[in-house]
């Protein structure tokens, strides 16, 4: 099961994530989503567990817990759909056209 955590903390890395999942059963991978400009953490993450009962249990368990200082959000992820949230339109070709001010 493909578990979603919010609230993560900037402190905290992939390993810290996987050990507070790890104390309720296997996790296949655990991840921190990172802006793809800075690299800095965006606070929030996946988790893959194989096991629905342990993935179930580790949302109970650490849903408003806290990890380096945040409190936690967790919850089953729901399936990606894409563009979700946006509006699919084509790019403006950008020409560089000096503009003058008409003051």
């Amino acid at each position: 099961m493909n578990i979603y955590v919010s609230n993560i903390s900037y402190d905290a890395n992939e390993d810290d994530l996987q050990q507070a999942f790890k104390g309720f059963g296997q996790v296949a991978s655990a991840s921190i989503i990172k802006d793809k400009y800075t690299g800095r953490s965006r606070g929030f993450g996946f988790v893959e567990m194989p096991s629905e009962d342990e993935a179930k249990a580790a949302i109970e368990g650490l849903d408003g817990k806290d990890l380096k200082g945040r409190t936690l959000k967790v919850n089953e992820a729901r399936p990606r759909q894409a563009n979700e949230g946006r509006e699919s339109r084509p790019r403006q070709e950008r020409t560089h056209t000096t503009r003058r001010n008409s003051w």
